[in-house]
């Protein structure tokens, strides 16, 4: 498909089936599960098997993609040579760096937040005019203004599978109501559960939604002629004065990236105790995060017709997307940290320390990103130091993201609008079943 004429309209229904051996393999066991569920409820004098129904559907509705998910995954491989698909394939996935200790390095292969059509590459970019425009003075292929704004269908089987969740949990409660008949305070807790735990979905669903009407309704501004305010820009990620960053996670020499601009990662252990229950005692095991840092320098934002500089750690709202790299293992990186680690889980919280995981996120040059931001002149002092005399309006201002403006939710996102909408649900698969599971809870008040 041409960036110049693609179409992103999900259109009222689309059929997202899974575009991954790991989601086929999901769906296939949400089938078998809501097949065994119904077949249990049915031959069954109790409801329990409906349980098992609610779980496949949930497992169906998170396996199913967004939109335009499967089609960006497929332009995404189609736009990349063999050799360099192959390259891709071979340095990511995981890597056992060390049996004897258990230790492991996970790159993701697949990252929807990377780019679907190419953008340049660094040998490209005008390294003596950072805010200058590129060389065809055009947007980048995945700028709006190239392939416009995607539109998420009204419906998918993301919701048609989380309605049916819905309505089976309804109808186990229902079932459970009329079964125990007398037990009126019991019914009614119930049921009040089942309304809260809607209500709360459905203000989950209400403020995804606002963000997305956010980036649907704003239109894209082209960097050359932004102004003071608060625009909606799309771009590259590209060196600014600072340069970019080589972040040593938690200071181990062993986890480095280079090239970054912003970055978060953690630290987490996998703590398990031994708790008692009323048939004896069992085992519980949960990842704590340990310790975490974040930090970044400011950046260019680039979108083929000219750069800005963005004071990306200034965002109040900031979504690197997956995780770049992670490392695990089943010790720390010393015998010191490992018997400390112990010490700690075990004085504190009565723990085992039975795995380390650390775990960086971030943003790296070449990368796309999204952001809607506040747009400020530069200071004359900076302008001044950096050799800039005003002729390109986009080089004397500059993007913060620590004030909201009425109406508008500063943010920054890795990745583009096209891959942000693309695999974003709509609003009403946002808002339909949690408002479903609140009035059904409530309604079932009425049995009682």
């Amino acid at each position: 498909m041409n960036p110049d004429t693609a179409s992103f309209d999900g259109g009222f229904f689309k059929l997202t089936l899974p575009y991954t051996f790991g989601g086929w393999v999901a769906w296939v066991l949400g089938l078998v599960l809501v097949g065994a569920g119904i077949a249990n409820a049915v031959s069954s004098a109790t409801p329990v098997g409906l349980l098992l129904t609610v779980l496949g559907f949930l497992i169906l509705a998170t396996a199913s993609p967004g939109s335009f998910q499967a089609d960006l995954h497929r332009l995404r491989k189609a736009a990349m040579s063999k050799e360099d698909w192959e390259n891709k394939v071979k340095e990511s996935g995981l890597t056992v760096e060390n049996w004897f200790l258990q230790q492991t390095t996970i790159k993701p292969t697949n990252d929807p937040n990377d780019w679907v059509f190419p953008a340049p590459g660094p040998l490209e970019w005008n390294s003596s005019n950072r805010y200058a425009a590129d060389p065809s003075g055009k947007a980048l292929p995945e700028h709006p203004a190239t392939v416009g704004t995607p539109t998420p269908a009204t419906l998918s089987l993301h919701g048609v599978f989380a309605v049916c969740a819905v309505i089976c949990l309804l109808v186990f409660g229902a079932a459970l109501t009329a079964q125990s008949g007398s037990d009126a305070a019991n019914n009614a807790t119930s049921s009040l559960v089942l309304a809260a735990l809607g209500f709360i979905l459905t203000l989950v669903g209400y403020f995804r939604n606002k963000g997305l009407r956010q980036m649907l309704d704003t239109p894209t501004s082209l960097v050359r002629s932004a102004a003071v305010g608060y625009p909606e820009l799309v771009g590259q990620v590209r060196p600014g004065v600072e340069g970019a960053m080589t972040v040593l996670v938690d200071g181990n020499e062993r986890m480095v990236v280079h090239n970054m601009v912003g970055y978060r990662w953690t630290y987490e252990q996998k703590q398990c105790r031994t708790v008692k229950t009323d048939e004896g005692t069992k085992e519980e095991c949960s990842w704590v995060t340990i310790r975490s840092d974040s930090g970044g320098v400011p950046f260019i934002l680039h979108d083929g017709t000219g750069g800005i500089k963005v004071n990306g750690t200034s965002f109040k709202r900031c979504d690197f997307g997956q995780f770049i790299q992670q490392w695990s293992g089943a010790f720390a990186e010393t015998l010191g940290k490992q018997l400390m680690a112990s010490a700690v889980a075990g004085v504190l919280g009565g723990a085992r320390v039975e795995g380390h995981r650390w775990t960086v996120y971030g943003l790296r040059l070449g990368d796309p990103v999204y952001l809607l931001g506040q747009t400020k002149p530069r200071p004359a002092e900076e302008l001044q130091a950096e050799g800039l005399d005003g002729t390109l309006g986009n080089s004397t201002i500059e993007v913060w993201g620590n004030e909201d403006a009425v109406g508008t939710k500063v943010t920054m996102k890795r990745g583009t609008e096209l891959v942000n909408l693309g695999t974003s649900r709509s609003g009403m698969e946002m808002l339909l079943p949690p408002i479903i599971l609140m009035l059904g809870g409530l309604g079932l008040l009425g049995f009682l």
